[in-house]
């Protein structure tokens, strides 16, 4: 039996991707994943009243989200799924953990009621900023404050707590929440 030389000419060898490339893509989710991890370690550390240390966890968050953007602009990985991953993990580590880590730092022995209501609007507001942010056009910059920004803030406040009030913390957390929600225009930095 005779092979067609035609079929095998027009035969095209897939190359394989270059590996490095490949893995690349990775690389922004995972540093988005460290984020949440962050974030979630920042529960775990509050629900142990590791106050200072939940702040910690909270602050270095702050540093990988700020990284997982720049690196997927970087290296040209940015995507739809990356995005949204990010929305999440930013909605646990800078919404959830500083709400919960007020909460049990400073509400939850002197206004439990009230401050659980400002922590539960706090995250609410936090939900809708980011939904908010996901629908738009980029325009190169923010409408309200973003929620890492409020997040951290609520994080700094918890590491220096002994020099800040409760009432101090609540004024913070209802202003944070009002500017995450606002139209104010805020360039991107």
């Amino acid at each position: 039996m005779q092979r067609n030389p035609v079929r095998t000419v027009l035969r095209i060898r897939r190359v394989s991707p270059n590996p490095t490339r490949r893995w690349l893509k990775y690389a922004a989710n995972t540093i988005t994943a460290v984020n949440l991890s962050l974030g979630l370690l920042s529960v775990l550390l509050s629900s142990m009243h590791l106050f200072h240390w939940a702040a910690v966890a909270l602050m270095v968050a702050v540093l990988f989200d700020r990284l997982d953007g720049s690196t997927a602009r970087r290296l040209g990985i940015a995507s739809d799924f990356g995005r949204e991953l990010d929305s999440l993990s930013d909605l646990v580590s800078f919404g959830v953990a500083p709400a919960l880590l007020v909460y049990t730092q400073v509400y939850m022995e002197h206004l439990p009621l009230v401050g659980g209501a400002l922590s539960i609007v706090y995250v609410l507001c936090g939900a809708l900023r980011l939904a908010r942010y996901n629908v738009q056009r980029f325009s190169g910059g923010f409408l309200g404050v973003p929620i890492t920004f409020a997040g951290g803030v609520l994080g700094l406040l918890s590491f220096v707590s002994r020099d800040v009030h409760v009432l101090g913390f609540a004024a913070a957390e209802i202003l944070l929440s009002a500017l995450m929600v606002s139209k104010i225009p805020i360039k991107k930095f």
